[in-house]
């Protein structure tokens, strides 16, 4: 006979955050009305995406710089798109999680937050973050741009997968060979050696619809090349704008890196106080955290909504612009 016994009751739920710690920080928030936004590759990783670099990052027998160049892009461009169109298949696999929908509304609610994203992966403008209030400083994989300098055509929010018939990943799961195996292996270096990527023609890769001699290439900045005039010179307006700011959050990043590490010490310099939220506390800003500023450790998607809610209530997902297009 089964027992009646009272089961003892569960013990509470640790807090996402410090309680105190969130109090403060929220105190800040609602008073604050200049709000900066740096993020990174950790906010993406909340979302199940794959690191460019890190460990079980894609595509690890190549070197980054063996594909993220003009370079490479001028000795072998169909390697370098079939590695862009492996990471847009694999971002429009990934749904914006809710810290980037805590940050859209963030920015419906307050005119003066601003958003400095480092990211490529499509994923904020596709929970409904105001492009206004949205600065891409590395681009977009979903932007598309002619390769040939005398041409200046571009692209937005081009989420087609494939973006032409012959970069389409193979997915017969019966071949142990094929993307989508390795993938089910959690194996996601579809460089390996064991997989047959196709040759590809130039004839095969997307072309420029405007000049018809350019190829188009992804629409991000690759190493050795300038970040996006039109957005730095957008951030250096509003970063100079005579009013103090209050705040600046850094989300997903160790933001040691410049321009990054800059925008940190520029915000602070115009009294701005500093919230880390980061999965490890080693990586905090290149000059540290100062007396007053808060550092919040664990999942983006979790202690980023927990955190803005004094502000932006509970979170109501927005449509996925990728999944409309």
């Amino acid at each position: 006979m089964a027992s009646t016994a009272a089961r003892p009751p569960l013990p509470p739920r640790a807090p996402i955050v410090p309680p105190e710690d969130l109090e403060s920080f929220q105190q800040h928030l609602n008073k604050s009305t200049r709000i900066l936004a740096l993020l990174g590759a950790g906010l993406s990783a909340s979302s199940g995406l794959p690191t460019f670099r890190g460990a079980g990052g894609l595509w690890r027998t190549h070197e980054a710089t063996q594909l993220a160049t003009p370079e490479a892009f001028g000795r072998d461009p169909g390697l370098v798109w079939q590695f862009y169109s492996y990471r847009r298949h694999k971002a429009l696999q990934a749904k914006p999680n809710p810290a980037h929908y805590a940050l859209a509304e963030l920015a419906r609610k307050k005119d003066g937050f601003m958003t400095l994203s480092q990211n490529v992966d499509g994923l904020s403008p596709r929970a409904g973050h105001p492009a206004s209030q949205l600065k891409l400083l590395h681009g977009s994989l979903f932007d598309v741009k002619c390769s040939d300098f005398f041409c200046k055509y571009t692209e937005s929010a081009n989420y087609t997968d494939p973006i032409v018939p012959a970069l389409e990943i193979p997915t017969d799961e019966s071949d142990p060979t094929t993307i989508s195996a390795l993938e089910a292996r959690a194996e996601l270096d579809i460089s390996d050696e064991n997989v047959a990527l196709p040759e590809l023609r130039i004839s095969d890769l997307p072309r420029c619809p405007l000049c018809k001699k350019g190829l188009l290439r992804p629409g991000v900045v690759w190493f050795g090349e300038m970040l996006p005039t039109g957005v730095i010179n957008d951030i250096e307006k509003w970063m100079s704008d005579s009013a103090k700011i209050d705040l600046i959050m850094v989300i997903g990043t160790s933001a040691r890196v410049y321009p990054a590490a800059g925008y940190v010490d520029s915000a602070r310099a115009k009294g701005a106080r500093v919230a880390v939220v980061n999965m490890d506390r080693n990586d905090a800003p290149a000059r540290g955290l100062y007396n007053g500023d808060w550092f919040f450790e664990g999942d983006a998607a979790k202690i980023v909504p927990e955190i803005l809610k004094s502000v932006i209530g509970e979170i109501t997902e927005m449509p996925d612009a990728a999944v409309e297009a």
